[in-house]
């Protein structure tokens, strides 16, 4: 439990509203009046007029457009896919095939008392119970029966579907504990249940039970939205985009009009608070940032032809722009920033879960009219979740430049080589809610679609210690820590208070385009006197980056030790060393990346900072997967790490570079990039 201090650090800073419907959302849980709200029990047949499901309610693609879009070759893999589900294989996160379960450890209590802390959850991370019952393999299956016309699809969803009925009775198990996670289940089951109708597995019978469950589903979010408001992410969003579905679903029940009223309101309101004016999402997360323009876009898609308000669709182009910015353009993967919990909630799509064109695609032609990344497989989702958008766009092939999204300083902050063969994204926040990761200045560098220094991303948010949420820090981010302390103060598994605030100081370019250059600081260590700075130069086949820590808040003059961290891929690799410069050679398939660690003389801070103290030689560790490769000291176990998905990790090369001295204390690293055709080996 957190000290009073903490709590009132996390009243004034969070505000009154989040912690105000938090504090009453605890006390309508502790004293038993949720319980009583949301009693358990099976699934209620209801009748017909009440409970019956409405098979049109969005728009389905035409079959012969999907499979134009997917030809022989990616039916074949869809079928693929949809066969390995029938045989019981299902893949979380985007990792490898695991068995399908949808049956939780029992006994199962109610809800609540799992939120109490009363009843274990009977796994150490309960998303490995979430992840499956979320249902994002049924899309798979009904994909594959819609365009194969194949009824043994349809037939394995029912008895999937029934499977997990049976096993998770409404309000009971964890399966229930949290009410997005009912949101996206319903939102699933409603979709699957439209698809598959004509089919003739789709009994009477079944078709009226999963009407049931689908109403039941709709009952549990109402009496815990007060969570979903306090959270103010997107949770909150998924929670009315639940509501509203099952509105349209089941236009016929009794609370129908609640829930329409309910998810048509808390949605828009979401919009409105958490994507700021230039794009940016409230939970600085590239997944999380996709995840809210899918949600958005079945929003969109089930409110036609209702109009979705102005300010709405002006936040979420905008938000579109922001990802699209951030899109590599060679392998349509994205910076791992922030919390990555493996959530992809429409996978509507063949590419693998790290490519985000889909996504990206659908939500530029949607709330662009503008496509964003050129055609591809990816453009099946666009079919599904902007359809009619589509219709009406007269030439799908054109691809909207992206550095035309960043514009007078606006974030995201990208820059692109001359040659076009490498970008970078330099993380300067201004926070306007609570941080999932402490990245300020992260710099993410890319190089002909490889991410070549990269964000270590999340792995698991519930493990046995050193693991619980580890990868979150700034001491395993691209940037610069003092004295092996955060840059904000964490004070929960998901909670940074102290948010360092950044701003972009300066940003110039050539006429000629030959060179770019950002200098952005933020004031994380203001309370130990100094300010980080970082200035960030690229140039055709080479980028350069100085950090500095400067002087700051008139604080008497002390010795720090500056510890400057970067994150690589596990290639192969060598390392010259001696007191002036580190030299470290890494072979890419795109060719050999040099990269140079030197000092920084202290005059070259400027006029108004200047040190007395002569600075020691650098340290230098290399670390990979928790242990000292190069040099000497000790490393905690967390680094040399990478999880591309969630629940997974993969060894890298963490590059550690320290010294002590009084401010200003500076760094400089070059990176030199020289491609070749064939790869370089070392």
């Amino acid at each position: 439990m957190p000290d009073i201090r903490t709590t009132l650090r996390a009243f004034f800073q969070l505000g009154p509203l989040q912690t105000g419907d938090y504090a009453l959302y605890k006390v309508l849980l502790h004293s038993g009046y949720l319980r009583r709200q949301t009693p358990g029990g099976p699934v209620v047949l209801e009748e017909d007029k009440t409970a019956r499901l409405d098979t049109a309610f969005f728009p389905i693609p035409s079959r012969d457009v999907l499979r134009q879009k997917l030809g022989p070759a990616g039916l074949e893999k869809l079928v693929e896919a949809a066969d390995e589900i029938c045989a019981g294989q299902v893949r979380l996160f985007g990792g490898p095939p695991v068995p399908l379960s949808l049956t939780p450890p029992g006994p199962l209590k109610h809800w609540s008392e799992y939120e109490l802390g009363r009843q274990p959850w009977g796994v150490e991370d309960v998303k490995w119970i979430w992840e499956p019952a979320r249902f994002g393999w049924a899309y798979t299956l009904a994909r594959a029966a819609y365009l194969t016309g194949a009824d043994r699809f349809a037939q394995v969803f029912w008895e999937y579907t029934q499977t997990f009925l049976d096993a998770n009775p409404p309000n009971m198990g964890p399966n229930w504990a949290s009410a997005q996670e009912v949101a996206l289940r319903l939102i699933a089951l409603a979709f699957c249940g439209q698809v598959l109708a004509p089919f003739p597995s789709s009994t009477p019978e079944r078709m009226q039970c999963l009407a049931s469950a689908v109403a039941a589903h709709a009952r549990r979010i109402p009496p815990t939205l007060l969570y979903a408001r306090a959270q103010n992410n997107n949770h909150l969003l998924s929670e009315a985009a639940g509501l509203f579905t099952a509105a349209l679903a089941l236009p016929g029940h009794p609370q129908a009009s609640l829930w329409r009223r309910l998810g048509w309101h808390w949605f828009h309101r979401g919009i409105e608070r958490q994507i700021t004016p230039d794009g940016a999402y409230s939970q600085h997360s590239s997944n999380y940032h996709r995840l809210m323009l899918q949600i958005s876009l079945w929003v969109q898609l089930i409110a036609q032809p209702e109009q979705m308000p102005a300010g709405t669709l002006q936040r979420l182009a905008q938000a579109a722009r922001w990802l699209g910015t951030l899109l590599d353009p060679t392998s349509g993967h994205a910076p791992n920033l922030g919390p990555n919990d493996g959530a992809y909630i429409f996978p509507l799509t063949l590419q693998p879960f790290e490519d985000y064109r889909p996504v990206v695609q659908a939500a530029g032609i949607a709330f662009l009219n503008n496509p964003l990344a050129g055609a591809g497989y990816w453009d099946e989702m666009v079919e599904w979740l902007a359809g009619p958008q589509l219709a009406a766009l007269d030439n799908h092939e054109h691809a909207v430049d992206a550095e035309g999204f960043d514009q007078a300083g606006r974030s995201p902050i990208v820059l692109r080589s001359p040659d076009s063969n490498s970008w970078a994204y330099l993380r300067a926040a201004s926070f306007h809610s609570r941080p999932g990761h402490a990245d300020q200045l992260h710099l993410d560098l890319w190089w002909q679609g490889e991410n070549i220094a990269l964000d270590p991303g999340t792995y698991l948010y519930n493990a046995p210690q050193p693991w619980d949420n580890a990868l979150c820090h700034a001491a395993v981010h691209n940037t610069v820590t003092v004295d092996g302390k955060d840059q904000m103060t964490r004070a929960g598994r998901f909670l940074y208070l102290d948010w360092a605030r950044a701003q972009v100081l300066t940003r110039e370019q050539a006429d000629d385009g030959s060179w770019e250059r950002v200098s952005a600081e933020h004031d994380g260590y203001r309370r130990l006197g100094l300010v980080h700075r970082r200035t960030v130069t690229c140039r055709a086949h080479e980028w350069i980056v100085d950090d500095w820590l400067l002087p700051a808040g008139g604080k008497r003059p002390a010795r720090h030790q500056m510890e400057l961290h970067w994150q690589l891929p596990d290639r192969p690799w060598k390392i010259e060393h001696d007191s002036g410069l580190i030299r470290l050679q890494v072979s890419f398939p795109a060719g050999l990346a040099v990269l140079e660690i030197s000092m920084l003389d202290s005059e070259e801070a400027g006029p108004s900072v200047h040190s007395a103290d002569k600075q020691a030689a650098p340290h230098l560790q290399v670390i990979r997967a928790g242990k000292i490769i190069h040099g000497h000291g000790t490393a905690p176990e967390t680094w040399g790490w990478f999880s591309p998905v969630y629940g997974q990790r993969r060894p890298g090369r963490a590059i550690l570079v320290s010294f002590t001295g009084v401010a200003p204390l500076g760094l400089r690293s070059r990176w030199i990039l020289t491609p070749s055709k064939e790869g370089t080996a070392l």
